[in-house]
């Protein structure tokens, strides 16, 4: 074992909280980190990196299938244009956080995409900077950065809520803004 990776079923090194749960495994081999560039993709990510704030991201993971049910496979178009019906039937849905400040935070969040000239994938992405070292532990891996701030800082300029600057680098994390997979990882 190399510091830091542990050994997947297969053998191969891997970020150890992949390892964790089995939901944790094909997130991590197959998105976690992976760069992310259409909007539908950064919106989604954003909201559910928003839903986990406070709780397990293994919850938000088991049910992101009904995330995607619930809220129009996170079509932005389709999701600015939720009124107080949806956010009641969002609220009875028991597949789902219901949460109801995160819930119009999503529909918010729809509202203020459709506003960005660019999209939600390029405002996100303008906040990509020179590739950094990989982290060598998990204790090397921030919580957020002063890019992170900076993308949190002007998402809330433009109407964004629940997008502080954790829930900010989460999503670029998500999205494969930055790539914080361990050193020596199969997935880096």
């Amino acid at each position: 074992m190399i510091e830091g990776l542990a050994a997947g079923p297969d053998g191969l090194l891997r970020c150890p909280w992949s390892l964790a749960s089995p939901e944790y495994l094909p997130y991590h081999d197959e998105e976690w980190g992976k760069p992310v560039r259409s909007d539908t993709g950064v919106f989604e990510r954003l909201c559910l990196e928003a839903f986990q704030s406070g709780l397990s991201w293994l919850t938000i993971l088991r049910k992101r299938e009904n995330f995607r049910r619930a809220f129009a496979d996170f079509d932005i178009e389709t999701v600015a244009r939720f009124g107080p019906p949806d956010v009641s039937r969002l609220l009875a849905d028991q597949g789902i956080v219901r949460n109801r400040a995160k819930i119009e935070a999503v529909i918010a969040n729809a509202r203020a995409a459709l506003g960005l000239a660019g999209g939600i994938a390029a405002q996100v992405w303008q906040y990509a900077g020179s590739p950094a070292p990989a982290p060598a532990t998990l204790a090397d891996v921030p919580s957020s950065t002063g890019a992170s701030a900076a993308l949190a800082k002007d998402l809330r300029r433009h109407g964004f809520r629940f997008t502080g600057p954790v829930t900010a680098y989460a999503t670029m994390q998500a999205c494969g803004v930055v790539n914080d997979h361990l050193a020596g990882c199969t997935s880096r």
